[in-house]
């Protein structure tokens, strides 16, 4: 029987009811804004705690019935069958509620800053880069998530040399926070004569949207530079600085956005990457204690860390993390696809953070 914290279930049903009943009394503004986000975030799981706690009642009147000598044989017929469904309900609801309790990341809900370079292949990688950015645009667009480009460096035999994009939309770092690492790809390049298979790679990283109120940025510790946007463009680009380039000198981290349109939008975006990077860069420190033990599930997420490889002669791909393999190369490249390893990835780090939540609770 799994066991469940009944304990810290009483507590948040008390403190759920509790919150209910101050904002019923009026409470000041800030406070009605406070409560009820604490409201919102606990109704899921306390809703769920009833129904399980609805049902385990409903259980223990079936079984009575079933055991009981004077229970007629079709009445503990029916019993009987309600206590099989009660069992498969119970079952559901328990998962459920184990699910809810876990800790949530403060970042799901946001949308993405996503990152992907070319590596090691030359020519090769910079194509190889443009299919995982072509796979995410279609994915987000499969999710009704929007795409901006913020940068990019195009590969001289097409593809991309790096290229930075804002996903927006809500829950799109959930849905794509497992994909910062290296991806390798085996193929045959079109210019390859003698049929020889080549590995190539590109690193991809994908940070959650920051907003102000999430990092502090002095303005004083950036250099703000403008310069001429690089690339097609005419006159346009030979006569505007355009472009931006923002310097935050106490960590040296260097973001750069050109639009031949608009120096202004331009510092915007710059200033979204800005934040974003020198937020991942602060959690990264904060989880470094943790990183072991989420390596090994879903990885640390570290960049230099092979996490997938993508082989077209057998049309298939293989995740290294979860050991998953799926001989549906075309159908993840084209986005859908992607869906079935991003759930993958999802149950096997909730299975790793139960775990451990399970631990406490015994011990608890």
């Amino acid at each position: 029987m799994v066991m469940l914290p009944d304990a810290r279930l009483d507590q948040l049903l008390a403190r759920h009811a509790e919150i209910e009943h101050a904002l019923s009394a009026s409470p000041d503004a800030e406070a009605y804004v406070r409560l009820s986000r604490e409201f919102a975030d606990l109704t899921p799981l306390i809703e769920r705690v009833k129904a399980l706690r609805a049902a385990q009642r409903e259980q223990v009147d079936a079984r009575a019935l079933i055991d009981d000598p004077s229970t007629d044989a079709e009445m503990a017929a029916l019993a009987y069958a309600e206590s099989q469904e009660l069992d498969a309900r119970i079952e559901e609801l328990v998962r459920e509620v184990r699910l809810a309790l876990l800790p949530k990341d403060a970042m799901d809900e946001r949308g993405v800053i996503l990152e992907v370079r070319a590596g090691t292949g030359g020519d090769e990688a910079a194509l190889f880069a443009g299919d995982l950015f072509r796979m995410y645009e279609r994915f987000a667009a499969l999710n009704g998530w929007s795409v901006e480009a913020l940068s990019m460096n195009e590969g001289t035999a097409g593809g991309f040399k790096e290229i930075i994009a804002a996903i927006h939309g809500r829950g799109a770092y959930a849905k794509l926070k497992y994909e910062s690492g290296v991806h390798r790809v085996q193929r045959v390049p079109d210019t390859e004569g003698s049929g020889r298979i080549h590995t190539s790679a590109a690193t991809v990283a994908v940070l959650p949207e920051v907003e102000d109120v999430d990092i502090d940025i002095d303005e004083g510790d950036l250099r703000i530079d403008v310069f001429r946007a690089s690339g097609a463009g005419g006159q346009h680009v030979n006569k505007t600085e355009s472009a931006v380039r923002i310097t935050h000198m106490p960590t040296g981290v260097v973001v750069a956005v050109q639009d031949e349109r608009s120096q202004h939008k331009n510092k915007a975006r710059a200033m979204a990457l800005l934040r974003a990077r020198l937020y991942d860069a602060e959690r990264e420190k904060r989880d470094s204690a943790r990183a072991a033990d989420r390596r090994g599930q879903v990885g640390s997420g570290d960049r230099s860390e092979r996490i997938r490889t993508y082989n077209f002669p057998q049309a298939r791909v293989t995740d290294h993390r979860i050991g998953l393999t799926l001989h549906k190369l075309p159908e993840i490249l084209a986005g859908e696809g992607l869906g079935e390893l991003v759930e993958a990835l999802t149950t096997e780090h909730q299975a790793a953070l139960l775990a451990e939540a399970e631990s406490g609770w015994a011990q608890a």
